[in-house]
């Protein structure tokens, strides 16, 4: 992977199919994320009227919405790319690794809820599960976060409020889903047992980066 070498979304889609795991930002690990590979040009900037443009950020619902990776926060609690290829080996190995959610708890309530209303942005869905008082919003957004490193919540698309005009604005709204009902249930199925599913993709990391520790790996992975 070269440093600037994505100069568009066709290529940073083709990448994603081609490395497996993409976080968005920042990993930890030099060179690895879509905001390292991207072309200068494509990163955060601040416009000289006050406004900004990132290419970068808008391309995520494209990349989404066709279909061939799953976004959501699956590093470190931060977002990031998976292939379908390499989805059923994560969903095996954290869905074990992390215990589900009990009858009667929060995780289990916000899972229904996706499950009867099929999507929702994030708002909505804290205010369907009744999170709608003063200083809910880190606590609810806290449980969302923990159920997507658990590969039980990914994210459809991304919505955006728009003006007076119709143009759209801002940095937009995660329409979040299960990948059951976003992929069927076939995708979240894998022959290999859960141990088998974590030395696969810590064999593969290893090669693809072969400067990061094994703990970075460990900790992309978990």
């Amino acid at each position: 992977m070269r440093i600037g070498e994505i100069h568009n979304c066709p290529e940073l889609t083709e990448l994603i199919q081609e490395v497996g795991f993409l976080p968005l930002l920042d990993s930890g690990i030099r060179g690895y994320s879509a905001e390292d590979l991207v072309d200068e040009d494509c990163r955060y900037v601040v416009l000289d009227d006050g406004g900004w443009d990132w290419p970068l950020w808008k391309w995520k619902g494209s990349i989404v919405t066709e279909g061939r990776c799953v976004y959501g926060k699956f590093f470190a609690g931060k977002a990031g790319f998976v292939s379908r290829e390499w989805w059923p080996d994560l969903c095996n190995y954290r869905r074990t690794s992390r215990p589900a959610p009990a009858e009667g708890s929060i995780d289990e309530a916000i899972l229904l809820t996706l499950a009867e209303h099929g999507s929702l942005i994030t708002r909505e869905l804290r205010a369907a599960c009744g999170f709608d008082g003063p200083k809910m919003r880190s606590r609810f957004d806290g449980y969302v976060t923990r159920l997507q490193m658990a590969c039980r919540i990914v994210t459809e698309d991304f919505v955006y409020p728009t003006d007076k005009h119709g143009r759209e604005y801002g940095w937009g709204w995660s329409l979040l889903t299960t990948p059951e009902l976003l992929l069927g249930l076939e995708i979240c199925q894998c022959e290999r047992t859960p141990q088998e599913s974590f030395e696969r993709m810590f064999e593969y990391l290893r090669r693809l980066l072969p400067e990061a520790t094994e703990k970075q790996i460990t900790k992309l992975i978990k």
